[in-house]
């Protein structure tokens, strides 16, 4: 099956996006930064959440199409949240991924009459300076256009060390195929982290929330147990630490879909 790319037109911006599953409830996946667009995945993400697709249409969104010069992840959640009113995306079960549990959470915190519920993995309520060392290495690289090591680095750092070894090559191929365009997008996306910081205003979310972590987090060291701290005294709060998936458990741990679904349908 074919999944097609839609574009929403809000009049100000473009956004593309694609949906799947037949359900009543409304899921959406914000995906984390990634130097190209998981768009052309469509097919890959539907069936890594076919299980939620049978209780929920889904629905994953890009970042907008035309990026300023300047977008923070303020920005991306501002621009996101008009989407989901374009699209007339209400009591939405939000789930985001690291950069998009960013955006995710300050949707949830500035709209909460768009958020039935918000799942987030892998992510920082605000980023130190020792979490944004990745992300300036992924610059660097980036900016002196070494496509291939980019993918590589980033790799390293996303997956369980047995797992990168195995798809090394991989990556590289697939990193060669980055574009200057891919590149000039992600710096821009990239640096959108740079002093982001919801942290005192996580008691505006009045939704359930859950956390999904990783104790062997490398691109977000220490975040996810962070959260829990913030979210301590929120009765509506669970959390799961993860450890041997690494910053992309939402990939690689084989009951992470499970563990949404559980969550959603209490």
């Amino acid at each position: 099956m074919t999944i097609p790319i839609r574009k929403v037109n809000t009049g100000e911006f473009t956004m593309n996006y694609f949906t799947f599953g037949e359900g009543e409830k409304t899921f959406v996946i914000l995906p984390g930064l990634s130097v190209q667009s998981v768009m052309p995945s469509a097919e890959i993400i539907a069936k890594a959440y076919d299980i939620i697709a049978k209780e929920f249409t889904v629905y994953v969104f890009d970042r907008r199409n035309e990026l300023p010069q300047s977008y923070s992840v303020y920005d991306m959640a501002d621009d996101t949240a008009e989407v989901f009113i374009t699209l007339g995306l209400k009591d939405v079960y939000l789930f985001g991924a690291s950069q998009g549990g960013m955006i995710a959470m300050t949707i949830a915190a500035k709209h909460p009459e768009l958020v039935k519920k918000l799942m987030l993995g892998s992510s920082s309520a605000r980023i130190t300076d020792g979490q944004y060392k990745s992300i300036s290495k992924w610059l660097d690289l980036a900016e002196k256009k070494e496509r291939v090591h980019l993918n590589l680095e980033m790799g390293r750092v996303l997956y369980p060390e047995a797992m990168f070894e195995k798809f090394k090559d991989t990556l590289a191929s697939l990193g060669e195929s980055i574009t200057d365009s891919d590149l000039e997008r992600f710096i821009t996306l990239a640096e959108g982290t740079k002093d982001f910081d919801i942290s005192e205003k996580l008691n505006e979310i009045t939704c359930p929330v859950l956390s999904l972590g990783a104790a062997d987090d490398n691109v977000l060291p220490y975040a996810a147990e962070e959260l829990e701290s913030l979210f301590s005294g929120k009765e509506n709060f669970e959390s799961h630490l993860y450890n041997g998936y690494g910053h992309a458990a939402f990939d690689t741990a084989p009951d992470y879909k499970e563990r949404l679904l559980r969550f959603m349908l209490k």
